[in-house]
């Protein structure tokens, strides 16, 4: 990575290190970070790979099942539920991949989507899982049988180094060879399979990667939070991910950070906004715009389509640039 990005990232981490003491509340900023983790795997495939899944969330949502199911009813520790979590999503993934890898463009999102609701329909349908209660009362234990986790901000600074640990290892992934083949197959399959590599094995082992990591983001959401239920699981938990990942900017290691963090606020802020528009313009209308969030992201995701189409992130890349080659003439 350039100075410049490390230096970003630095100041980033600084600020998530300091959040709970400058006021944010470190339940919310966990969660964020759940979904930011989520948001970067998905983005190793789509925007690295050039796979357009619709089934991502069967690893977020049946990991958290799993992790929790193992802590409450089996006695894991917090680091086993993560680990069975994260385990559970590669496999799933896997299986996922041998039956949809050697399909391309639509056919190939279709199978995923199709996959997902097949998963969506056992977590309904199985008792573990608690039906449409979900599941509830996951404790969230003792790491390593030390740190109590109960202490939310214990909690917080374990969630930060596991994410952070998890996006290293997506940043290293990319920059690898492997990273370059994944890229090479993304803007030239033809030519990368007459280069003699196995397109599909590498295909398949990036949807693995990617789903084990969106499994692990599935594990500490449901380890944060005390729960798992349907909507984890649900295919609008797929759209919302790709939603954090055009919005924030694909194919850039920022992008999914910026992307999931605006989506996440505009989900949980949106109507203390709309309550403090309402004060300033005396209009009753924008009081129900908490009821309207869906509505509100589809109208943000338009925007962005349409004046950014590199995504937020892509678009300050590219002025960067620009800005940089001018500067060389």
């Amino acid at each position: 990575m350039k100075k410049t990005s490390v230096a970003i990232y630095g100041l980033l981490l600084v600020a998530l290190l300091l959040a709970p003491f400058l006021g944010a509340y470190p339940v919310f900023v966990m969660k964020l970070m759940c979904f930011a983790l989520f948001a970067s795997a998905f983005n190793l495939l789509l925007g690295y790979t050039g796979l357009l899944s619709f089934g991502h969330a069967a690893f977020l949502g049946g990991s958290a099942y799993v992790a929790g199911y193992a802590m409450k009813a089996w006695g894991f520790t917090p680091e086993l539920g993560l680990i069975a979590g994260t385990v559970f999503g590669g496999l799933l993934g896997w299986l996922f991949g041998i039956l949809a890898i050697r399909r391309q463009g639509i056919y190939f999102a279709m199978i995923t989507l199709a996959l997902a609701q097949m998963m969506f329909f056992v977590a309904l349908q199985a008792k573990f899982t608690g039906g449409e209660d979900g599941l509830q009362g996951v404790p969230r234990g003792k790491l390593f049988g030390l740190i109590d986790l109960s202490n939310d901000l214990a909690m917080y600074y374990v969630v930060l180094a596991v994410v952070v640990a998890a996006f290293l290892l997506i940043v290293r992934t990319i920059h690898s060879p492997f990273g370059q083949v994944l890229k090479g197959i993304k803007e030239n399959e033809p030519r990368a399979l007459s280069l003699g590599y196995d397109v599909s094995r590498f295909k398949l082992l990036a949807f693995v990667i990617s789903a084990a990591m969106s499994g692990l983001a599935g594990s500490l959401k449901t380890l944060v939070l005390g729960f798992a239920t349907l909507s984890d699981v649900h295919w609008t938990a797929s759209g919302q991910v790709i939603l954090m990942t055009l919005v924030g900017g694909l194919g850039t290691l920022s992008g999914p950070l910026v992307g999931s963090a605006v989506v996440v606020l505009l989900e949980n802020k949106i109507g203390e906004f709309g309550s403090l528009v309402a004060r300033l313009t005396t209009i009753d209308w924008f009081n129900t715009l908490g009821e309207s969030v869906t509505m509100v992201t589809g109208l943000i995701f338009v925007v962005c389509v349409l004046a950014f189409r590199r995504g937020i992130m892509g678009e300050i890349i590219a002025f960067v640039d620009r800005r940089r080659g001018r500067a060389r003439h």
